[in-house]
């Protein structure tokens, strides 16, 4: 009998996850700075991409939550918490929680969804072949700032100030500053720099923006931004701002132009990644995915309520024009 049970440890360790998940459901850790509100989008992309590989939460694969609500340090906790619980998957959400995973999961696959360069802030050897137990989907939003800043001056030309609005505590947001103000000296554009870590800092910022005669505002990345899509479109309209971010939820919301990656499409692609690992293929084997479908949205009603002419060229290369 010992020999037997012995032989059948070994056949198990040897199985893909996938076939081990009919005795057990292999289990996910799914990890986000931020809070789940604003993420309903997000989340059905990350589940979307799972079923295509051809896992469903409940059926053939459970998977842990953990939302950050922006704590920064709640994430070691999370990420060490899951570790003991013998997660299979680390799906690390956000740059915060892919350093979080980077410190405590060190074994443990991990599937990151993220601003910014992974190999220079050090989760990967290289985008082709990432080394390690880390692999993931990077976006291309901080390289897309001086375009986003082009964009704006095109709506709003002849004005000498924007405003650039970051969130200091994001990562990405030294690289965000440096590279719209390199566009802002080309464009012959004076730049002010506004930041805001908190909800309650977005109506300053707006307001300052306002007050300091800005033409409009570029908004920067960050969970913050993201989980508040719909207050920064009300907060532009009620300062009558013209503003640009990134997603179309900013436009349908009543935001004046946005221009960016689909976040939603990250998450889908996190997904197919997570269940790839689960049916056996290696981090270290699937390259970083560098998210490049990016889409120009307007709203011309707003545009009308804020005084802002749209150059016919600008309506001819948007993906959609909302009236």
């Amino acid at each position: 009998m010992q020999r037997r049970e012995i032989i059948a440890g070994i056949f198990s360790a040897t199985l893909p996850l996938a076939a081990r998940g009919q005795q057990a459901a292999p289990v996910i850790g799914f990890v986000n700075f931020a809070d789940r509100e604003g993420y309903a989008e997000p989340v059905a992309a990350f589940l979307k991409g799972l079923a295509e590989t051809g896992f469903v939460e409940g059926r053939n694969v459970a998977i842990e939550w953990r939302w950050a609500k922006r704590q920064q340090n709640l994430l070691p906790g999370m990420v060490a918490d899951l570790v003991s619980r013998q997660v299979v998957v680390f799906a690390a959400t956000t740059t915060e929680a892919a350093f979080a995973a980077k410190a405590s999961a060190t074994t443990i696959p991990v599937i990151f969804e993220m601003a910014g360069d992974p190999v220079a802030f050090g989760l990967v050897k290289s985008l082709n072949r990432p080394g390690g137990n880390m692999t993931g989907v990077t976006q291309t939003n901080i390289d897309m700032d001086p375009k986003k800043l082009q964009l704006l001056h095109e709506l709003v030309p002849g004005k000498r100030r924007i405003a650039l609005l970051v969130d200091p505590a994001v990562a990405s947001a030294p690289d965000e500053v440096k590279f719209a103000t390199e566009a802002a000296q080309v464009l012959g554009v004076e730049l002010l720099i506004l930041h805001a870590s908190r909800e309650p800092e977005l109506e300053e910022a707006f307001a300052k923006a306002k007050q300091s005669d800005a033409a409009g505002l570029l908004i920067g990345s960050g969970t913050l931004f993201t989980s508040h899509t719909p207050k920064l479109a009300a907060l532009a309209v009620r300062h009558a701002l013209p503003a640009m971010y990134k997603g179309r939820a900013f436009v349908s919301a009543g935001g004046l132009a946005s221009y960016g990656t689909d976040i939603a499409e990250h998450y889908r692609l996190t997904g197919t990644y997570a269940g790839r690992i689960l049916k056996g293929e290696k981090p270290a084997d699937l390259p970083v995915l560098q998210a490049s479908n990016v889409k120009l949205f307007i709203n011309l009603t707003t545009a009308k309520a804020l005084g802002v002419i749209v150059p016919p060229t600008l309506i001819a290369r948007a993906d959609e024009v909302i009236e």
